[in-house]
């Protein structure tokens, strides 16, 4: 195996491009792995930190007339953008979604999506088979069972794809708070979607805010 290390290994924004894979509302109706609130909340902070930091993001649904939309919670976060719709289940089989993910530029291949056992698992393994640096962001995926969902996750791990939660990539980002370009975005995100860590935030600044006694 080929141990992903070193300063070069972790994430960079600039180097980044994001695949939001199936977050429709078929996919969520047998989703056992996590809450589905969760899935809901985790895939739209992490699509709004890519956004936060100019990272490129796909969006890519199977057969939406079928399986419906991807959520408005990531499509809102893109308005006008085109959600490229497929009929294939293993998205780097797909043309135009791979094409798109070329023109990007990018190596770094950060994917989430439902279910985790067959639209992540499926383009994570081959596309790490071809030479992309691929990561998956587990608490924006799901399974139909946790079993699936942590089956998937140790087979993609032993194909050599790397395995994150969404406020890790979007730390790892940042990783210098003195890089202050994208610190007013990210820090939104966190107000909304960071759970506890973001009313800790605002708990701060409140704090700092009020005139002592």
């Amino acid at each position: 195996m080929t141990f992903r290390n070193g300063l070069d290994s972790l994430l960079r924004p600039e180097d980044s491009v994001l695949v939001l894979i199936d977050h429709q509302p078929f996919q969520l109706t047998n989703l056992n792995s996590h809450d589905p609130q969760t899935v809901i909340n985790n895939s739209a902070g992490l699509a709004k930190a890519a956004k936060a930091f100019d990272v490129p993001t796909i969006l890519t649904s199977v057969i939406a007339r079928q399986g419906g939309l991807i959520f408005p919670q990531i499509t809102e976060v893109f308005p006008g953008q085109a959600v490229i719709d497929r009929t294939f289940i293993n998205t780097w089989e797909d043309k135009p979604t791979v094409d798109a993910v070329k023109a990007t530029g990018r190596k770094q291949l950060i994917i989430a999506g439902l279910w985790t056992e067959v639209c992540v698992a499926m383009p994570a393994i081959q596309a790490a088979g071809e030479g992309w640096d691929v990561t998956v962001v587990t608490d924006a995926c799901g399974g139909v069972s946790v079993e699936s969902h942590q089956v998937a996750i140790q087979r993609m791990l032993a194909a050599g794809v790397n395995m994150m939660t969404w406020l890790a990539v979007a730390s790892e980002w940042q990783r210098d708070w003195a890089r202050t370009e994208h610190v007013a975005g990210l820090i939104e995100v966190m107000k909304q979607h960071a759970g506890a860590s973001g009313i800790a935030y605002l708990w701060e600044q409140q704090l700092l805010a009020t005139p002592v006694a």
